[in-house]
């Protein structure tokens, strides 16, 4: 995937008008807080994570305790591309869509692709 120069301007200038909880979120696991007992160091998510294997998860919790962002942070952490849909407004097509995009990203880039459903 490429970036040109107008790409650049406009996540700059998109990213001072997102909300603070945006702004605010975390960038790296070392900055997200909670879970410490799977996501420290030398605990067994993090261990995998940092040997490049990511398993199936299902990650469950009342809403605003990051579930996303955590999905996110291991998209990252890992190199892979993160797609993220909410169950209720998604249907087969858009679930088709994006399993044919991950199939070209894995076969032209060798990337994985994280599905993220949310409920």
């Amino acid at each position: 995937m490429t970036v040109d120069l107008f790409d650049y301007n406009r996540k700059e200038s998109l990213s001072c008008y997102a909300p603070l909880a945006a702004r605010m979120r975390p960038v790296s696991l070392e900055e997200f807080v909670g879970q410490q007992h799977i996501l420290g160091i030398g605990k067994p998510l993090r261990m995998s994570l940092d040997s490049g294997y990511l398993p199936s998860m299902i990650l469950w919790g009342p809403p605003g305790t990051g579930k996303t962002t955590l999905a996110n942070l291991i998209a990252i952490k890992t190199g892979i591309h993160f797609e993220s849909i909410t169950a209720v407004g998604a249907g087969v097509a858009d679930l088709r869509k994006i399993i044919d995009e991950a199939k070209k990203l894995r076969g032209m880039y060798a990337k994985g692709t994280l599905l993220f459903i949310d409920e």
